[in-house]
């Protein structure tokens, strides 16, 4: 990565992290780079693991892979990756990505109940 790339990278991070922290996650911070075991780029909001993306190409089904492995190095319940949105600098006008089954979880969280998943291949 150069460095242009990782100051890109970087200023992303802590606009999600502003963004977090006005929303009431008054912990959320950037997580050091360079564990073994990687588990995002944003922690303090518990139970979520956060990969943040500001690159101009879009590679969201390597993005999903590189979470989930995030998430259960993590311990996490939900796995989400957090892009910027091109010609926007604000986080909440970024993207938020994550599986169809990820997203039922979150739900499942809202709303208090246990999803009825469908068989895999099955309709939903």
């Amino acid at each position: 990565m150069t460095n242009r790339n990782k100051t890109k990278g970087s200023a992303w991070e802590r606009a999600i992290v502003t963004a977090l922290q006005a929303a009431g996650w008054p912990y959320a911070e950037r997580r050091l780079a360079g564990s073994a075991k990687d588990r995002g780029d944003i922690a303090g909001v518990p139970g979520v693991v956060i990969e943040a993306k500001n690159t101009a190409s879009r590679n969201l089904a390597g993005w999903i892979d590189e979470t989930e492995l995030e998430r259960v190095n993590d311990g996490a319940w939900l796995g989400v990756v957090w892009h910027k949105r091109t010609g926007k600098a604000a986080a909440a006008d970024g993207y938020v990505t994550m599986t169809g089954a990820q997203f039922l979880a979150l739900l499942g969280q809202a709303l208090d109940v246990q999803p009825q998943l469908p068989a895999e291949g099955g309709a939903a």
